[in-house]
């Protein structure tokens, strides 16, 4: 692996390009610059199948000529490209639409230090030959599980990423994380019929990364639950999601609240702030000083998420949820969301829910952004009297989602895997199509 704890630009690169910047004629300006290596190894069946490694840097620059904004990015961080591309982004500006909402981030809004220390960065690295190991291991769990019948391939990957943002009226802030990865995907087989399966983990920390039995284990056990699946009649159910997937269910509020949805009148939630979306005492909490991280408060509507622009045409104030790419003006996202787990387990859910459907997999979910109807293809388990009784596949869950909401039941068992988290949710009463 490449130098994973300095950086290779000079610290001054971005002042001095917003500086070229407003001499060339901008009246405002803000410079980005990430930097990334990676190193990923995939093995099959205990052999290396490939490795990918990258190195790269990259700038972005967004200037502003009056209401007039316009981006430009490079790879090539030389004086002349530099040069260049200052040239070029005002020159765009001039010649761009005007955009009245467009503009840096209001000056008393913006995040002065000293920042909290998230814990983001990891130093710790792997060699190809420590990650091919890691990755052969993991598949030969798999492999040994009885009912296994063949690999998909083992991979192991280790990353860092450093982003620095620098405006014209003052903001200069930066962030370095790590990314460790582990996985497997094998398919099992019984009476002729395979059924995939697979375990993926990412974690910030090496430390925090779960051994290759675990993930091994877990995917192979995963993919043999899956065989000999059957066709449900169409019915009215129970239906639980368990958490690996839950947040598919949920995450449709989060383009539902968006300042730009909002904004357009796209959005079947776009009447609903200060009213209950969720149960009583469900909070969904977004959280971006999570340490080591990749709402609604008591089920209540009570903000949009919105960036400066989206902020400007709603005539709000910004919740701070702007997202920055290398090119185009900042996004809408969310930072460290989880929903807040309930009291019951998953067996507990499926004891108190009686015969239903538990979700282990959604494939081609569809919305209609304007009025919240929901469909997904599943595949999953059938159970009776809390016991999981046999494997389902070839069934669609449908419902609207404003309604379906309202009928949340959460489970205890939230894990933070990721930058969204949820618990197992059960709903009562989902509409399911069989055969």
């Amino acid at each position: 692996m490449p130098d994973r704890s300095a950086s290779a630009a000079s610290p001054d690169i971005l002042p001095d390009l917003v500086a070229a910047a407003l001499r060339a004629g901008a009246d405002a300006a803000e410079a980005v610059s990430a930097e990334r290596a990676s190193l990923s190894v995939g093995v099959r069946n205990g052999a290396l199948e490939d490795v990918e490694r990258e190195e790269s840097r990259d700038l972005g620059l967004r200037v502003f000529i009056g209401r007039r904004q316009a981006t430009v990015s490079a790879s090539d961080l030389s004086d002349s490209t530099r040069a260049r591309l200052v040239e070029r982004a005002v020159a765009m500006a001039r010649l761009a639409p005007e955009d009245p909402y467009a503009g840096l981030a209001p000056q008393d809004r913006l995040a002065r230090g000293p920042f909290a220390d998230l814990d983001l960065f990891d130093p710790a690295e792997r060699s190809a030959a420590e990650l091919e190991a890691m990755a052969a291991e993991t598949e030969a769990v798999a492999l040994a599980v009885p009912g296994v019948a063949k690999s998909e391939g083992g991979h192991a990957s280790a990353s860092s990423s450093r982003w620095r943002l620098v405006t014209s009226h003052g903001f200069d802030g930066a962030y370095h994380g790590s990314a460790f990865s582990l996985g497997v995907g094998v398919i099992a087989e019984k009476d002729g019929a395979m059924e995939r399966g697979g375990e993926h983990r990412a974690v910030r920390h090496l430390s925090d990364l779960p051994s290759a039995a675990s993930i091994g284990g877990y995917a192979g056990r995963r993919a043999v639950a899956r065989t000999g699946p059957r066709k449900i009649d169409s019915t009215t159910a129970p239906v639980i999601f368990e958490n690996r997937i839950a947040t598919q269910v949920i995450s449709p509020i989060l383009g539902a609240i968006s300042g730009p949805s909002i904004a357009r009148g796209t959005s079947f939630l776009k009447d609903r702030l200060g009213q209950r979306i969720l149960p009583a005492g469900v909070d969904l909490i977004d959280d971006p000083f999570r340490v080591r991280g990749l709402g609604s408060q008591d089920g209540v509507l009570t903000t949009w998420l919105l960036n400066s622009a989206a902020a400007a045409q709603l005539g709000l104030a910004s919740t701070g949820h702007a997202s920055r790419g290398l090119a185009g003006p900042p996004g809408v996202s969310t930072h460290n969301l989880h929903l807040e787990p309930g009291e019951r387990d998953l067996n507990g859910l499926m004891a108190d829910a009686g015969p239903g459907l538990l979700v282990t997999s959604m494939f081609g979910p569809s919305l209609n952004a304007n009025n919240g109807d929901w469909s997904a293809g599943v595949s999953g388990f059938w159970f009776e009297n809390g016991e999981i009784v046999w494997p389902v596949s070839g069934v669609t869950v449908a419902g609207n989602l404003a309604d379906l909401w309202t009928r949340l039941e959460r489970g205890s068992d939230l894990e933070f895997r990721s930058s969204f988290n949820s618990p197992s949710l059960m709903f009562d009463g989902v509409a399911i199509a069989g055969k």
